[in-house]
């Protein structure tokens, strides 16, 4: 394969073995429905106790643009997206859910909007009719405060900075990856801190989604760390230029 590739996707999977063999299919039909452009596709293993590993491992043996990336033991998904970030020679790389929650089909939107900006992130809030699975009605209002919380305490001006599909050009993604700190869901929020701090261009761009049922976030056993988290970055950091 080419060293550089025209688009990278990186998928963190953790206890995955049931839907990942959907989720690569997905993938794979649309990549090869676009030929013109180059793709690889990076599936990060967060170091999973069921067959997450050998399935992709297997799958991979018929997909020559699959590669299996490991944590040997259980990092949180801000650590393993940005082992995957950083392993990516896409120009352009994105990562997404292993749920596809933001169907695939999105890919386009975001290529489309990365052309004028430097990262692209998914937003269900903006224009909730585009949410075709609604979550419970609590995880709904939780989600909006701590969209709330965020916006006062770390970055201003962000609807939702949680939906997990990304886009980022590579030199954005080389820059910022490298720096993060926390290790777990709030990972997100300091990619964007650091963005705007950089003086980044990011778009938000709202997207169909699905929510799944098999979410492990879990606000009320999450939700604290991840507030603390939140509170850190600036301290965290304070001397990044």
């Amino acid at each position: 394969m080419p060293d550089d590739m025209d688009i990278s996707i990186v998928i963190p999977a953790y206890n995955e073995e049931r839907r990942i063999v959907p989720t690569l299919e997905k993938v794979i039909d649309f990549v090869e429905g676009r030929r013109h452009k180059s793709f690889e596709i990076l599936v990060v293993d967060d170091g999973s106790s069921d067959g997450t590993a050998a399935v992709v491992e297997r799958f991979a043996g018929r997909a020559p643009g699959l590669k299996l990336l490991r944590n040997p033991v259980n990092q949180g998904k801000g650590d393993t997206v940005r082992k995957g970030m950083l392993a990516a020679r896409g120009r352009t790389v994105y990562f997404t859910d292993a749920d596809l929650s933001t169907p695939i089909e999105e890919l386009d939107r975001f290529l489309a909007e990365i052309q004028r900006h430097d990262i692209v992130i998914g937003s269900r809030a903006i224009d909730r009719a585009n949410i075709m699975i609604h979550e419970p009605f609590y995880r709904e209002v939780l989600g909006r405060i701590f969209c709330a919380f965020v916006r006062f305490a770390c970055v201003p001006g962000f609807v939702d900075t949680q939906c997990g599909a990304k886009m980022f050009t590579r030199e954005a993604a080389q820059r910022i990856f490298p720096l993060l700190k926390i290790s777990r869901f709030a990972f997100d929020v300091e990619i964007l801190f650091l963005a705007h701090r950089f003086g980044y261009r990011v778009k938000e761009l709202p997207v169909k989604w699905y929510y799944s049922a098999a979410t492990t976030v879990r606000p009320f056993r999450d939700g604290p760390k991840m507030l603390r988290d939140i509170l850190s970055i600036r301290w965290s950091h304070r001397n990044t230029r």
